[in-house]
Formats: C-alpha cells, sequence, structure tokens
C-alpha cells in the first residue's frame, strides 16, 4: 500500500547536520502550524513554542547542557541547525502534558520532512535549564510562567542522511 503519510514516517531520519542558511518564514509557519495542529489530551495544547534562529543563544544553551552533562567542550546537541523549536509546558498540568508535546513535536518533524528539511528531536538539551541558568534561559526563551522544558526539534536544510534504524524484534504482543 502506498500512502503518503506513512511514506513520509518511514522515509524521516534525524538529521545531525545542517546547512547554515536560515529556513524561511514559509517553511516556519508550515512546520509550526503542524505542532498547533496535533492532538492533545481534552484538546489542552498545553503547549508553548519558541522559535530560536539566534546563534549566539542556540550555542549558549548547547554550552550549558555540555556543563551539566560534564562534557563541557563536546559535540554540538542541535548539530548546527539554524533553527531550533523549544517546546514548554506546566509540568503541574494534566499528567499527559508532556506526553502532548512528544505528539506536537513529531508532527514538526514530519511537516519538517514533508517540505524538504531536515530534524531532529531533541530531549538531552534539558539539562541546560537544570543548571544555575535555569531561570535566564527560562525567561531568554519566553516561556510563560511555570512553564518548563519539555522537548525540542532542530530544523535546517540537511547536509548528510543515514539509513533507517533497524527495527528491534519481540516489540509487539497481541493479547
Amino acid at each position: 500500500m502506498t500512502n503518503p503519510v506513512l511514506e513520509a514516517i518511514a522515509d524521516r531520519r534525524s538529521i545531525r547536520g545542517y546547512k547554515p542558511e536560515q529556513i524561511t518564514k514559509e517553511q516556519l509557519d508550515i512546520i509550526l502550524k503542524a505542532g498547533e495542529q496535533a492532538p492533545s489530551a481534552r484538546n489542552q495544547q498545553p503547549w508553548h513554542f519558541t522559535v530560536v534562529q539566534n546563534k549566539d543563544l542556540i550555542k549558549e544553551i548547547n554550552e550549558e547542557a555540555g556543563k551539566q552533562l560534564k562534557r563541557e567542550g563536546s559535540a554540538d546537541v542541535f548539530y548546527g541547525a539554524p533553527t531550533v523549536i523549544f517546546l514548554s509546558c506546566d509540568p503541574d498540568g494534566h499528567p499527559w502534558t508532556r506526553l502532548d508535546c512528544g505528539i506536537a513535536v513529531e508532527n514538526m518533524a514530519l511537516a519538517a520532512h514533508a517540505i524538504g528539511l531536515g530534524s531532529v528531536i531533541i530531549g538531552i538539551c534539558y539539562m541546560a535549564f537544570e543548571g544555575d541558568k535555569g531561570d535566564y534561559f527560562s525567561k531568554a526563551l519566553k516561556f510563560p510562567e511555570k512553564y518548563t522544558f519539555a522537548v525540542s526539534i532542530a530544523i535546517g536544510a540537511p547536509t548528510m542522511t543515514k539509513d533507517a534504524h533497524p527495527i528491534e524484534p519481540g516489540r509487539i504482543d497481541y493479547v
């Protein structure tokens, strides 16, 4: 069976190399709309999206994450992407808030793929928000009051791709 949605799911890869050129406003609008259209429990739409295209701020968050991970000077967790979207949410919201953010970020990843861009969903940068600079970053990223980092996605024109990951056997049971 051929289906464009199923093909996009099968073809999308986590991209870890990007051209320095910024994505267009039109591309960004498409990706953000896909995130906004994600389903959420009781239609709470518990997320807040912060688009960062400031290279210095992206670098600063990366460096702080490396410091907190005790891997200073290590690789860029954003892989040189010119755009990073941070999703934040109220951790005291309903129990499915973070799951809803995960659904929204996957919508964004599929939308980016559909328009020829690459992306990688990133959670490890949460460490930047765990250290002394956490409040500073939350303010810099305009997180609403009480909101904390949920997940992020790096987006840009890819410079590489990779093969599909192998599907691990034994991950499905029928009851």
